[in-house]
């Protein structure tokens, strides 16, 4: 999975923003903003604070694949006050 960083490089394009926009105007939801974050849990947790200030629904992409080295659940959990819990089956 491409990580935030290679994003604002422009080392790849950001091919999850583009599908999802198209899915979410399907179902007649407007989207108003796109947030690409490098990988750095600081700015991972304050787009997260930002974007609860002026958002209904915020959907984040990354922190799913299997790197460790991926910030977004920790920097999600940050902003949202809550502990990370292993699930080892999962």
């Amino acid at each position: 999975m491409p990580s935030g960083t290679e994003l604002l490089l422009g080392n790849i394009v950001n091919s999850n923003a583009r599908y999802l926009s198209e899915k979410l105007a399907e179902l007649g939801v407007d989207v108003y903003y796109h947030i690409t974050v490098g990988d750095n849990i600081a700015r991972l947790k304050e787009a997260i604070e930002t974007s609860l200030k002026r958002s209904d629904v915020i959907i984040t992409t990354g922190g799913l694949g299997p790197t460790d080295d991926d910030l977004t659940m920790d920097g999600v959990a940050e902003a949202l006050g809550l502990k990370l819990i292993p699930h080892n089956k999962a």
